[in-house]
């Protein structure tokens, strides 16, 4: 008889403790560097401002970055969604059609090695300041994760239970819905993650470059007036945008697939 080993209530909390604990205590340890260095030289708040002038100019212009962030978020959202709808038809198209796969495998991989920002330019000449551009930089930058980390998920699913379902008769659309989909599942919310974090830097890229509010663009005035504190809240902004989309992104994805996490432990 194979016995499975008894891991304790009290060894899961403790391991929870030290995944959470850990990287918080040495954030705050930089913190606490960057502080203590920052007031030892005596280095102007125009060239580095410590971490506690960040939070305060953070607070004290708090209304504006939220109605900034707000721009950027929609920005990040709608290109998010895009690119994921887009990944989602080009990875089932490519997977169904080998000829297809064989054409634009290649040009997707080469479209990765164009830096976004020498695009996006192009896209501010061809359709204006508005938010069209953002959301069209955004779907390119998040693109390329979601459609290959799908594709690999589709192409890595067991030849056994395709074989089964061509054996009881199914449809390619059954067992596309029924054996591929649900297998891919986890290779999909891979992509996922690490476009969720990209959007909020595609949106932030498209409005450097151009755009009547965002993020990027209070961080490009702030810079110009040399008012570094604020670009630091602005990046501290960006920063914990990021972490939300990545965190709810993951929380998708233990109510999808919850399967896949029994499966990790």
């Amino acid at each position: 008889m194979i016995t499975r080993p008894v891991v304790s209530v009290s060894m899961k909390k403790s391991r929870i403790t030290a995944d959470i604990f850990i990287p918080l205590a040495f954030i705050i340890l930089i913190l606490a560097g960057w502080e203590y260095i920052v007031r030892l030289r005596s280095i102007p708040d125009w060239l580095l401002p410590g971490p506690a002038q960040i939070v305060r100019t953070l607070v004290d212009n708090a209304p504006l970055i939220i109605k900034h962030t707000q721009s950027t978020l929609i920005e990040c959202l709608a290109g998010f969604a895009v690119a994921i709808l887009f990944s989602f038809i080009v990875a089932f198209l490519m997977d169904e059609i080998a000829l297809l796969r064989k054409a634009l495998y290649p040009l997707i991989v080469a479209s990765q090695t164009i830096p976004i920002v020498s695009v996006a330019p192009l896209f501010i000449i061809w359709f204006g300041y508005g938010m069209l551009p953002k959301i069209i930089v955004v779907v390119l930058v998040c693109f390329f994760p979601v459609a290959i980390s799908l594709l690999s998920g589709l192409a890595a699913v067991d030849n056994d239970y395709l074989e089964l379902f061509r054996s009881m008769q199914a449809s390619r659309l059954k067992t596309f819905r029924m054996v591929k989909l649900p297998l891919s599942m986890p290779s999909f919310f891979a992509g996922l993650r690490i476009s969720a974090a990209y959007s909020v830097m595609g949106a932030v890229i498209g409005e450097w470059l151009g755009a009547k509010q965002g993020l990027g663009t209070y961080m490009t005035l702030a810079q110009r007036s040399f008012q570094i504190d604020r670009v630091f809240a602005a990046i501290l902004a960006v920063t914990v945008l990021s972490a939300a989309l990545f965190l709810l992104v993951s929380l998708v994805e233990r109510l999808v697939i919850p399967w896949n996490r029994l499966g990790e432990k």
